[in-house]
């Protein structure tokens, strides 16, 4: 589908497209403001035309028994006078798969992932119904993978029996993309869809078979010029590719305790860039889980948070200004402050560099620049190479 995405609610004009996501940063915030801006995106989208609305949230689910998941999804069935509406988080292209209500990623349970460390959302149990519970005010019901595989037609049936019982969110197990396929056959005519990204997979042919869109998106045009890696995930996956891009590129490590004391100086990054420009250098503050920990639990895990987004925010619009044309970036939080910190307020989704992460044009706005925003946990041991390379142009 045609899509563009948005920084937040549009105050002014906006390219057509077919789909449009409007990204929030919320993941952490406190349930009442991430349910304001929720409703507030909902209602701007309801008066574009729109029909159906995913409330997408991580593959990881990530949050806390106090997370924003179950109110949203909450306040958004209400604004949407949907009786019920799936949860799943499943996206088997990059591991994560749902079984009898439990998120996997890969082979491992998700509370033996790694995300147990998460360090602003420690997942520690990996049961989604028993987690989500904790932050909603009504039951949640289960579609196992045995409904799943009997096809679209059962799963809607199981979807009316549970908004039937009162349960208005129903996790559904899906382990491969066959899955994703049927489930999204059996949602066409709910309002409200909640899950990863993945589950929109199924989404796209419902419209298309009504002649509601076409068959692809737009053209994206490469960008010829400097590209800068800019890692602050300090996910597993993350520490791996940022290894991995170390071992043929320049780096220039944000140290916490240095950050925190003032130690480092924008100007250092910078200028470390600038004698490297040609060499897709990195910027990281990527770090180990315990490294970090110690930091915030000497400084505070909210000030640690918000220096490290505040440095990347500056450090973007002073490569921008510089002349950097493509930056691939690394880290949910990181990735929102460089987007706020450039101000970019829509782009135009390109072809998909790792599932799950496409790449981003900005053409038309004040920065005409290239990007690759990801999650931590997201894409494969070279993204970063391939990343800058799908962003260059041809």
């Amino acid at each position: 589908m045609m899509t563009a995405q948005f920084a937040g609610v549009p105050s002014g004009a906006t390219p057509a497209c077919e789909a449009g996501v409007v990204a929030l940063k919320t993941r952490s915030i406190a349930a009442a403001d991430a349910v304001s801006q929720a409703l507030n995106a909902f209602h701007w989208l309801e008066h574009q035309g729109c029909t159906q609305f995913l409330f997408k949230y991580c593959s990881t689910f990530d949050s806390t028994p106090l997370g924003n998941i179950g109110p949203v999804a909450e306040a958004l069935l209400d604004a949407a006078g949907a009786r019920v509406a799936a949860v799943c988080p499943a996206f088997p292209e990059t591991g994560r798969t749902l079984y009898q209500g439990h998120l996997f990623v890969k082979d491992r349970l998700l509370n033996e992932s790694g995300m147990e460390k998460h360090p602003l959302n420690p997942m520690t149990d990996p049961d989604i119904r028993r987690w989500l519970r904790l932050q909603t005010r009504g039951e949640v019901g289960p579609i196992s993978q045995e409904t799943v595989r009997k096809g679209a037609e059962t799963i809607r049936a199981a979807f009316e029996a549970e908004a039937e019982a009162g349960r208005r969110l129903v996790v559904v197990d899906a382990v491969a993309n066959e899955d994703l396929l049927a489930i999204g056959a059996a949602i066409v005519d709910h309002r409200l869809v909640t899950g990863g990204s993945g589950i929109a997979l199924g989404l796209p042919e419902n419209f298309r078979k009504t002649g509601k869109s076409g068959k692809s998106g737009v053209g994206f045009p490469g960008i010829r010029g400097p590209g800068v890696v800019i890692s602050g995930s300090c996910s597993t996956a993350s520490r791996t590719q940022l290894t991995h891009h170390l071992q043929r590129h320049p780096g220039f490590a944000v140290e916490l305790e240095a950050l925190m004391e003032g130690r480092t100086a924008l100007d250092q990054a910078v200028a470390f860039v600038r004698n490297h420009r040609d060499a897709a250098p990195a910027v990281y503050s990527t770090a180990d889980p315990i490294d970090v920990a110690a930091a915030q639990n000497r400084y505070g895990q909210e000030r640690v948070a918000q220096a490290i987004e505040h440095f990347f925010g500056q450090l973007a619009q002073r490569l921008v200004a510089d002349g950097v044309t493509r930056l691939a970036i690394g880290g949910g939080e990181t990735s929102g402050a460089v987007v706020t910190a450039l101000g970019f307020d829509h782009f135009i989704v390109g072809p998909e560099i790792d599932p799950g992460v496409p790449a981003l044009a900005t053409f038309g706005l004040r920065h005409d620049i290239r990007l690759a925003l990801k999650s931590g946990n997201f894409g494969a041991t070279d993204f970063y190479d391939k990343a800058l390379r799908i962003l260059e142009a041809s």
